[in-house]
């Protein structure tokens, strides 16, 4: 079974457990999420791959981490996440990604990512829920860090922190490519 195959299969199981565990229908969760009952319907049969801003929206509606929607296996308390079983949810041809290195629930999803923008690369993220924040700390380069439309410049050696509750966006305005580590909290679904 490939890599591909075995997230579709454990976003289907993990969002009909989530989704039942909430005692979301999934009218409920389609609305919450803004995305269609027929996406989800292909989600929770394994029919379809969706983009990483889907899973972000349904997620974020079930009060759930990304590495906890695709995670496969229930593992012991402590998580050791080899290099090689990071997940690489977003990539362009450029050579810029971000890898979800690991994430736990507490007491609401917690997520930290390792990014990689090559000069002129961005990426945009959709709001989050009230009360989601984002740590960030700039290892290499520097970041254009866009906040409800506020460009903020964060060079190598620091770190930002923001509400992510508004429209955000990572940018690499330079020449040398940018090197990132994020970390995001996520509100428990009340």
């Amino acid at each position: 079974m490939s890599d591909l195959d075995l997230l579709t299969q454990s976003l289907a199981r993990s969002v009909k457990r989530w989704r039942a565990e909430r005692g979301f229908t999934l009218e409920t969760l389609a609305a919450r999420a803004g995305v269609s009952r027929g996406m989800l319907i292909q989600i929770e049969q394994a029919r379809t791959n969706p983009s990483l801003g889907t899973v972000v929206k349904i997620g974020d509606a079930l009060g759930v981490s990304i590495t906890t929607l695709l995670e496969h296996e229930q593992g012991p308390k402590v998580r050791v996440v080899p290099a090689d079983q990071a997940v690489r949810l977003w990539h362009t041809d450029a050579g810029s990604y971000n890898r979800l290195l690991a994430g736990t629930e507490a007491p609401g999803p917690l997520e930290l990512w390792d990014w990689h923008l090559m000069p002129g690369d961005t990426s945009a993220s959709d709001p989050h829920p009230a009360g989601t924040f984002e740590i960030l700390h700039v290892t290499a380069g520097e970041l254009t860090l866009t906040v409800d439309g506020v460009e903020h410049r964060v060079p190598a050696g620091a770190s930002a922190t923001f509400e992510a509750n508004v429209p955000h966006m990572y940018g690499n305005d330079g020449t040398e490519p940018l090197e990132m580590l994020m970390s995001v909290s996520v509100p428990p679904v009340s």
